[in-house]
């Protein structure tokens, strides 16, 4: 018994150090609290105050006092927690509210709640697709889409990032057994955006479903903030199934699926991440609801992120910084290898700004990056001092990748 603990600790200690030796060995930090009330941006860390862009907190809402007073008095009536799961005595009157609310926003019949976007996912793929038949996933798909279509029991395959061609021809290949097409609507490491358009008529074409997770879409891009079905036009009919979640713009925690009724009542009937899971506390549904109605009455949220996003892009192009073409909060700038990436974290730290290296397995091999997320809560000034300071660090950090 010695030797098998003697043997475990040693692999242990080897899987460590290998991650250490890659640069791939990832690290948390904790905030320690908030620099201004009710803004998000301004972090402490360590003792000290950094401006924060590496949260998702797109509109500004994550420490909104509207969703916070929203929260404690939903706690003074219904309490902390949900006790049980929707399908047995957790679902309450403030689920019930926001997945009505949630329907009218993203135009559907009905929305199903979920703790976790995460779980919503898993939901979608094993609930619509299982063995004999064939997932198509974007080669950049979040995580838990892929995790999602593993564990349905289908064949997954992956077409070309947001070509809409190679996943035809993938169809193509076997159209007969493909049953569900799925993508991000804005891929959350690039910024970029699906082309649902071209994946929904391919996906009629096949009598196959089409889902799309448009959590770092919705309450940003598109008329009132609907998200890129309504940036690039495409009806729900098109898209049978809308993956969201309230944690990003929304600025609160938990996800949800918008569709048809009877698509959603199928979900609620199959989807084990659904049915074996404590429901979401009320309160939490209570703050997402107050974030729902702020995110679609204050659309200058939306028109000040949009400035800002011009802001940074315009800055970046004047410091022959290397960016993506994304038009959305995240603006990536890849540096390729881990050891600059982590450099130009760490130089920026010091400066007192929070972009924090998105290293592999979170991104392709060779891709690393400093992953910039805009918000609303930031200011011009803190945009242009982003822009500066990623001049020198980048910079520098070009020659620790090389040495």
């Amino acid at each position: 018994m010695a030797r098998v603990v003697k043997r475990i600790a040693h692999a242990l200690s080897e899987a460590l150090r290998q991650l250490d030796t890659a640069r791939l060995r990832r690290s948390r930090l904790t905030v320690e609290g908030f620099a201004e009330p009710g803004n998000r941006a301004r972090v402490r860390l360590k003792g000290r105050t950094l401006v924060d862009f590496s949260c998702n907190d797109y509109l500004g809402l994550a420490r909104h006092p509207a969703l916070a007073a929203a929260m404690r008095e939903c706690a003074g009536s219904e309490g902390a927690g949900s006790g049980a799961s929707h399908l047995v005595s957790g679902h309450g009157i403030e689920h019930a509210r926001l997945e009505e609310e949630l329907a009218a926003f993203t135009q559907r019949e009905r929305a199903l709640l979920f703790s976790t976007g995460y779980m919503a996912n898993l939901a979608v793929l094993c609930a619509f697709a299982g063995r004999g038949e064939r997932v198509l996933l974007d080669r950049l798909s979040h995580a838990s889409l892929i995790d999602g279509a593993r564990l349905s029991g289908a064949t997954l395959r992956r077409y070309a990032h947001a070509d809409a061609q190679a996943a035809a021809r993938l169809v193509d290949e076997d159209r007969e057994h493909t049953a569900v097409i799925a993508t991000d609507g804005v891929f959350s490491m690039d910024g970029d955006l699906a082309p649902v358009a071209a994946l929904a008529r391919t996906a009629r074409a096949a009598d196959a479903w089409l889902a799309v997770d448009d959590a770092h879409g919705l309450g940003v891009v598109g008329a009132d903030g609907r998200g890129t079905l309504a940036l690039e036009g495409v009806s729900g009919e098109e898209v049978p199934l809308l993956i969201g979640t309230l944690g990003k713009a929304f600025g609160c925690f938990g996800a949800f699926v918008a569709g048809s009724d009877e698509t959603i009542e199928l979900l609620m009937q199959k989807a084990r991440p659904y049915i074996y899971t404590t429901a979401l506390p009320q309160p939490l549904a209570a703050a997402s609801r107050a974030a729902l109605r702020i995110a679609q009455s204050e659309s200058w949220r939306r028109e000040r992120l949009a400035a800002l996003i011009e802001r940074f892009r315009k800055g970046a192009a004047e410091m022959r910084l290397a960016i993506s073409a994304s038009r959305t909060p995240i603006q990536p700038v890849v540096l390729g290898s881990e050891a600059a990436v982590l450099a130009a974290q760490h130089e920026l730290e010091a400066q007192g700004l929070l972009v924090v290296a998105i290293r592999p397995p979170t991104v392709p091999k060779g891709s690393a990056r400093l992953r910039i997320a805009l918000s609303a809560a930031h200011t011009e000034a803190d945009v242009d001092r982003l822009v500066e300071a990623l001049g020198s660090a980048v910079q520098r950090a070009a020659g620790a990748g090389a040495a």
